[in-house]
C-alpha cells in the first residue's frame, strides 16, 4: 500500500518535466507552513533510493517537508536523449525543485534547505552558490563529479577520455547508436572476479545491483558521449566568496577511490560560511552512509539539529 505522506509530483524544467516524490510530515496540515528541503540523489542514482527513501523520510519525520526528485534526463523525469549526466543541468535541477517548492502554501519560502548525497552534495554545494533560496545545506558523503571525472573516471587520462566522447558524439551524430554506459560492475560477485579492490566501487556495487538498494530507475549508466561536460566543470569553484551559507559536510571516514572524504575535508576548508561544520563518522564508508541504520543515525543526529536551528 501506498504511504500517504509521500506525494508524487511532476512540474516543469525547462523543456520538459521532473519528477518527484514529496515526503510529508506525519502531522501534516495543509492550513501550516513548514521549512523545506531538497534532496539530490547520486550519480546514477534516482529519487526513491538513498536521497529519498533513507534522508528525505528521515527527514519528513522531524517535520519538514521534503522534496526528492529524479534528474533531468533520468529516472521518471523527462529529457532525451537519455541517461545524459550534465553538472549543469544537475544543478539547474535544484532551482527548478525550489521553484516548484515555493509555489505551494504550506511551504515557508523563507525557509528552503538542501541536502546531497555522494554527487548530488557536490550539486547541492555548488547550487546554493548562486540560489540564495537555499538557506541552510548539507552534503552527505558528498563528491566533486567534476574532479572524479578527470581523475578516477577517466583513468587519470582526461584528454584521452575526451578524444573518445568527441569521437563518440561525432560517430551519434552521423547516426550510430548511443553509447550508454554503466558506471558499475553487473553485480559484486563480477567485480571480485575481476580483481576489483577499491571498497567504493565493490560497495557501490553491492548496493545498487543488489536488493539492498536496488530500484528500476537506479540505472547507474551515463551516455558516454555527453559526459564530457563534468570534465571542465568544478562543484567547488568560488566557494571562498559565494559559498556563505551555514554549512555541515557529513563523511565517513574510510577513504575510497569516489573521494568523498577528500572532498569534504576540501570544501569545509574552503567555505566562506561562517557557520559551518565538518562530522567524519568514524568506522565507516561512503556506502555505509547510504542505507546502514547505525551510520545514518549518526549522520541523521547531526542534520536534524542542525536544519531546525538554521531553518
Amino acid at each position: 500500500m501506498a504511504d500517504s505522506r509521500i506525494k508524487k509530483v511532476s512540474y516543469r524544467n525547462l523543456g520538459w518535466s521532473s519528477a518527484a516524490d514529496l515526503y510529508l510530515p506525519p502531522d501534516f496540515d495543509e492550513g501550516r507552513r513548514y521549512p523545506a528541503i531538497v534532496s539530490t540523489h547520486p550519480i546514477g542514482s534516482c529519487k526513491e533510493q538513498t536521497a529519498g527513501n533513507v534522508y528525505a523520510a528521515a527527514l519528513a519525520r522531524e517535520g519538514f517537508v521534503v522534496i526528492a526528485f529524479d534528474a533531468s534526463f533520468q529516472g521518471e523525469s523527462g529529457g532525451e536523449p537519455r541517461f545524459i549526466e550534465d553538472p549543469s543541468i544537475r544543478v539547474s535541477d535544484i532551482r527548478f525543485a525550489i521553484d516548484y517548492l515555493v509555489t505551494l502554501p504550506y511551504v515557508d519560502a523563507a525557509r528552503i534547505g538542501a541536502i546531497g548525497v555522494c554527487g548530488g552534495g557536490g550539486y547541492t554545494i555548488n547550487a546554493a552558490m548562486s540560489d540564495r533560496r537555499i538557506r541552510a545545506l548539507a552534503s552527505i558523503t558528498g563528491v566533486n563529479f567534476g574532479r572524479l571525472s578527470r581523475e578516477a573516471f577517466s583513468n587519470f587520462d582526461p584528454i584521452g577520455a575526451l578524444q573518445a566522447m568527441a569521437e563518440q558524439r561525432t560517430a551519434e551524430a552521423r547516426g550510430e547508436a548511443r553509447h550508454v554506459i554503466n558506471y558499475l560492475p553487473p553485480s559484486l560477485e563480477a567485480a571480485m572476479s575481476a580483481g576489483v579492490a577499491d571498497i567504493d566501487v565493490l560497495e557501490a556495487t553491492d548496493y545498487y545491483k543488489s536488493p539492498r538498494g536496488m530500484q528500476p530507475n537506479g540505472a547507474t549508466s551515463g551516455l558516454f558521449s555527453f559526459n564530457s561536460a563534468a570534465m571542465a566543470w568544478d562543484a567547488f569553484a568560488h566557494a571562498e566568496l559565494l559559498l556563505t551559507q551555514p554549512l555541515l559536510v557529513v563523511t565517513g571516514d574510510k577513504p575510497g577511490g569516489f573521494g568523498a572524504y577528500r572532498d569534504s575535508c576540501e570544501i569545509h576548508g574552503r567555505a566562506a560560511s561562517k557557520t559551518k561544520q565538518l562530522a567524519v563518522i568514524e568506522g565507516w564508508s561512503h556506502y555505509d552512509l547510504y542505507d546502514r541504520p547505525e551510520p545514518v543515525a549518526l549522520a541523521l543526529e547531526k542534520l536534524i539539529p542542525f536544519f531546525r536551528e538554521q531553518l
